[in-house]
């Protein structure tokens, strides 16, 4: 029988970005991709967080306790997820790059990398009319360094562009007033914390900090990668992935 995963995205994202892992896991996996609300063929459906927890409750409730494995703004879905509903419809959890509370303050320096909470908070307001000019930096953010293929960057260009920035604003104003810490520590499943080394957005820290505090959680640490390890080492994270799923994820 496959092992039923369901992939949540990115902020700006589709769940078509997972598709060349789908094919990477082979027959033995049963991959769901669903686009969030305010994305890919949900964009009129409520962009918020909340909505996109619906979504990601309904598809936990259609597959038989698939892993979850959420990107960016993916893993605060399914953080949310697990706040309300808790963990006993799912089989285990990956979070790809994401810190529980983007906002730094004197007490947390996990948030993004070398930006203030003002800093952050501003970004709000320019991303109706700057729209154009953010995609370049979501494309440079996304990579561990600016040697990307040339094509793929252009297609992601193009796909970015085509979003919509004031269907995309509620969900970034939810992102950064998302707190989950207190969330991390209820997490009694197995848990895959997934980091890029060179991530441009989060430190390493946050990975381990996650894992420590989560009670079956361990990193893995994906030395090429950025903010993106299923898209810049998409076999190794494959490989790091099938070894989850079959050995921590197992019946006991």
């Amino acid at each position: 029988m496959s092992i039923p995963i369901l992939f949540l995205h990115g902020w700006a994202m589709d769940g078509a970005i997972f598709q060349n892992l789908a094919t990477c896991l082979g027959p033995d996996f049963d991959c769901h991709a669903p686009d969030l609300p305010g994305h890919g063929v949900n964009p009129t459906d409520a962009p918020n967080l909340d909505s996109c927890v619906e979504l990601t409750r309904w598809g936990i409730a259609e597959l038989d306790r698939p892993i979850v494995v959420g990107w960016s703004m993916g893993a605060a879905v399914a953080w949310r997820y697990i706040s309300r509903y808790g963990t006993s419809g799912v089989r285990g959890l990956v979070t790809i790059d994401m810190s529980p509370r983007m906002l730094p303050d004197t007490d947390w320096d996990l948030g993004l990398l070398g930006q203030s909470a003002e800093d952050i908070l501003a970004t709000s307001s320019k991303i109706e009319p700057n729209w154009h000019r953010m995609v370049n930096s979501i494309i440079r953010n996304m990579y561990a360094t600016d040697a990307e293929d040339a094509h793929q960057n252009t297609a992601m260009r193009a796909f970015l562009r085509a979003q919509d920035p004031e269907r995309l604003r509620p969900l970034w104003d939810d992102l950064t007033a998302l707190d989950e810490r207190k969330t991390i520590a209820k997490i009694d499943i197995p848990y895959l914390v997934c980091t890029g080394m060179q991530s441009r957005l989060y430190s390493a820290d946050v990975g381990r900090w996650i894992a420590q505090t989560a009670q079956q959680a361990r990193v893995e640490s994906f030395r090429n990668s950025g903010h993106s390890p299923h898209i810049e080492e998409p076999e190794t994270f494959c490989e790091a992935l099938r070894r989850f799923a079959v050995i921590e994820c197992a019946p006991r």
